[in-house]
């Protein structure tokens, strides 16, 4: 390979990690959990953008201990799914992006 050739394979390389980061900061995707008592919005970087709580899901909170390790465990259970979601989106990026560069896995 002559050096010519690596500098413009480097340079599209380049181009490339440029548009996924840009890529990655557009997407967002959203998660709920116990039927829209919590949902979350998270973009592709994984950063938390809102975390919202249905109103009556508080209200209906006692000083229950097991009240509140339910919230707790909805919470965590969107942040999972949102992040499994921006994985996804990340992943169909990736191949749309490197599919044919004919590279394992994508």
């Amino acid at each position: 390979m002559n050096p010519q050739d690596i500098q413009k394979m480097l340079g599209q390389a380049q181009e490339m990690q440029q548009q996924m980061e840009q890529r990655l900061a557009s997407t967002v995707v959203e998660a709920t959990s116990g039927g829209g008592a919590v949902t979350v919005k998270m973009n592709g970087k994984k950063q938390v953008l809102s975390l919202k709580i249905d109103p009556t899901t508080v209200a209906g909170l006692g000083s229950n201990t097991a009240d509140v390790e339910m919230l707790e465990d909805l919470i965590t259970a969107a942040l999972n799914e949102a992040g499994r979601r921006a994985d996804e989106s990340l992943q169909s990026g990736l191949s749309g992006m490197l599919g044919g560069l004919n590279l394992p896995g994508f």
